[in-house]
């Protein structure tokens, strides 16, 4: 819980003196940031006095607004006036504007699937009833608003294809109202109105309806507060039944059922450390326990009535068991996860067991086949296993890359990508010797380009991989632009992907890093583990390994290296600048966590305690404390910084990157510029459309580009 002095500080009024003249901006110049004001404000956390004279910069009120549009004014000045922009602009365009596939899902009645054509904003749902048909158009968001604000980010079509429900947002708030099509038709069959932070995760259809997640809003301050609830086609939502509302503020729900099945599974995870799962018959809201009280996760997939369940318990990689709910005593509490037992109380069975390389936390049941993604260095395999768990034969895929949203009735459908293929949509018939492509963007470089793995030390000694990809024909002379980009949290892992907007970079002899950091789930959960909480400096240090790495091996040199992340991976750009910024030339830092000892005061803040702990907390207010980005910065002399964020961002408040942004302005000492911009009508960064994605990159690439001399 937010203890009381935080959360009258979060109003930003805390030892404010009202005899402080408030000048909120005031510039001479536009080459030099706008001045601003320091107010006499802080608060107390755990006997500490915290000087905070950006506390003001929390707030949503008209001195906060004056002050990030004079400096977007800034950032725009500095941006507008580099040539390199303009220049960039064509092959941004042109790399944008390519047909874009998402994937199938194939159903008992055809395949639906989003398509964004070269021209359009946002991709449309669309539906054919053979892959050798024309598609047909669901819903188009293009054409739901005027200035491209309007997004479909999900959608779930029933068992037998009839219906296909999805989600709207506005601005890329992530808060949805659900929308029903009846497929034939294309007419609007339901809609539920404000249903919040819902998704996919926690949607799932049956005979005569659906259960879904629903929450308050972001203006209410009603996020965290969630309930499940079930409407049936034709009813009046309003009459719509619980099935359960007993989450903490750390538990999100999920939702699991199955055409062949009689039951619903619910589970509760806490954080990225534990889930509770739970079951009920279909039209009951009767829970029953099915695995409670094990510090482990637990992802189910229901196939019939069998439960099929990727676990970490006692299994740091995973394994898959097993259970039949027809053969669990509703009236037992099972919080066990065994062998096999005809004991109620232990009812799983192994039928996956533990390997050498992780699964990605992502499995499927198709027929009599259970197919299991695993990690095996950072790269993605596809193992197929009968239903008695033995293994039955590996997809082959095209090469080492990374496979997401794989499922199908019959055959495989997937999307694969790796640092020099674009996402392709792929089938795979059982047993073939390989992949057909069903779907693949027009997007090609000239360039040969080389993906290395590379492996360093670590402050500790662990060693730490990451991939390295460059021209085939640059040489390693030590001056070479290079961007290292990093994330290393929440179990996060990151394979290969296609950056369209790093080619021109690439094709012009930069080099792009991406390290494997812990904190991730490349190794499984105990490389997560091992950087979370009062191990978060790990990750830090085995970035700034990884920089080091590529300096020393003549990738690049310190006064042309960057780093750039976000979100989490924001929070790892701000430790590294404020820790070591020796070691980079310029940062970008994307939607960020800045300020650890408030993050939980806002938005979905509190949720993220699992993963860092609480400042609440005292033992983790002393590590937060150590490491938090906005609480080092001292004057001195800093790289060049881009701070990005947006105004509807409904997950990382906006105010870290605005007081981290003012602070670093403040003390710089050296000549290269601080910049902050903040987007309208954009979030953390789901629903954008492409002309907004090209001016966000066009704004990142030229600034790096002019601050490594890349280009």
């Amino acid at each position: 819980m937010i203890s009381a002095l935080s959360d009258r500080h979060s109003r930003g009024d805390g030892f404010r003196n009202p005899e402080i003249l408030v000048t909120i901006c005031s510039r001479t110049r536009m080459d030099s940031p706008p001045e601003t004001d320091q107010r006499d404000t802080g608060y107390t956390l755990h006997d500490d006095d915290i000087d905070d004279p950006y506390l003001w910069l929390e707030e949503t009120d008209d001195d906060v607004s004056a002050w990030t549009a004079a400096q977007n004014d800034y950032a725009d000045d500095y941006l507008d006036s580099l040539d390199i922009r303009e220049s960039l602009r064509p092959r941004f365009e042109d790399l944008a504007r390519t047909t874009t596939y998402m994937p199938v899902k194939a159903r008992q009645n055809g395949y639906f699937q989003r398509v964004r054509d070269a021209d359009a904003d946002h991709p449309v749902l669309t539906f054919r009833p053979g892959l050798n048909e024309d598609r047909r158009v669901l819903g188009d968001p293009n054409e739901m608003s005027d200035d491209g604000s309007v997004s479909v980010d999900w959608y779930v079509p029933n068992p037998d294809g009839s219906l296909v429900a999805y989600g709207v947002a506005e601005g890329g708030d992530e808060q949805y109202d659900v929308r029903v099509l009846e497929t034939e038709s294309g007419e609007t069959a339901e809609e539920l109105t404000d249903v919040g932070r819902t998704g996919p995760w926690c949607f799932g259809w049956t005979d005569d309806g659906f259960y879904y997640l629903t929450t308050g809003s972001v203006g209410d301050g009603g996020q965290l507060e969630k309930e499940v609830c079930f409407h049936e086609i034709g009813t009046d939502p309003a009459d719509d039944w619980t099935l359960a509302d007993e989450f903490s503020t750390q538990t999100w729900p999920l939702v699991e059922t199955d055409a062949e099945s009689d039951y619903v599974i619910l589970g509760h995870t806490e954080g990225w450390e534990r889930t509770d799962l739970y079951y009920a018959e279909l039209g009951s809201d009767e829970l029953h326990p099915l695995v409670v009280g094990e510090d482990a996760l637990f992802e189910p997939t229901l196939d019939g009535n069998d439960v099929y369940v990727n676990t970490s318990l006692d299994a740091s990689n995973y394994r898959v068991v097993s259970v039949s709910l027809d053969a669990v005593d509703p009236s037992a509490s099972p919080t066990d996860v065994g062998e096999s037992s005809t004991d109620p109380n232990k009812p799983f069975e192994t039928v996956v067991a533990e390997r050498d390389d992780a699964i990605a936390q992502e499995l499927d049941v198709i027929g009599d086949r259970i197919v299991v993604k695993y990690l095996r260095d950072a790269v993605h395999e596809l193992v197929v296993f009968d239903a008695d768990g033995e293994q039955d034969e590996t997809v082959p895929l095209p090469g080492r890359g990374s496979v997401a949203s794989f499922g199908g009735e019959d055959d495989l459908f997937f999307t694969y990508e790796s640092f020099t293929e674009p996402p392709s949509i792929r089938r795979y018939a059982f047993g073939a010797d390989e992949t057909t492509v069903v779907d693949q963007p027009d997007i090609s470089t000239e360039t040969d380009l080389t993906v290395t793995q590379d492996w360093f030390a670590s402050a500790d000694g662990t060693e730490v991989p990451a991939f390295v990809v460059r021209r085939s024909d640059l040489e390693c002379d030590g001056d070479n632009p290079a961007v290292l980009y990093g994330y290393g949290g929440f179990e996060n892992s990151l394979t290969p992907f296609f950056g369209e907007f790093f080619l021109p970079f690439l094709e012009s002899g930069g080099v792009l890093a991406v390290a494997n950091l812990r904190g991730g789930g490349e190794f499984g959960e105990s490389w997560h583990h091992a950087g979370r909480r009062e191990h978060k400096q790990r990750v830090f240090d085995d970035f700034f390994a990884a920089a080091e790495h590529l300096v020393e091996n003549g990738y690049t040199s310190t006064e042309r290296l960057a780093c750039f992340g976000g979100s989490n991976g924001g929070l790892l750009v701000g430790a590294s600048i404020t820790q070591r910024p020796d070691l980079f030339a310029a940062a970008v830092c994307k939607v960020p966590l800045l300020d650890m000892l408030r993050f939980h005061t806002s938005l979905l803040g509190e949720t993220w305690t699992t993963e860092y702990g609480s400042p609440d907390d005292p033992e983790a207010y002393e590590y937060i404390r150590e490491y938090s980005p906005y609480h080092n910065v001292e004057e001195r002399a800093y790289p060049a910084v881009l701070f990005t964020t947006g105004e509807s961002d409904s997950r990382v408040d906006p105010f870290h990157a605005r007081k981290m942004a003012a602070r670093m302005q403040a003390a710089q000492s050296g000549a290269d510029p601080i910049l902050l911009k903040t987007r309208s009508q954009t979030g953390h960064g789901s629903g954008k459309p492409v002309s907004k994605v090209v001016e966000e990159n066009l704004d990142e690439w030229s600034f790096l580009g002019d601050q490594l001399d890349a280009f």
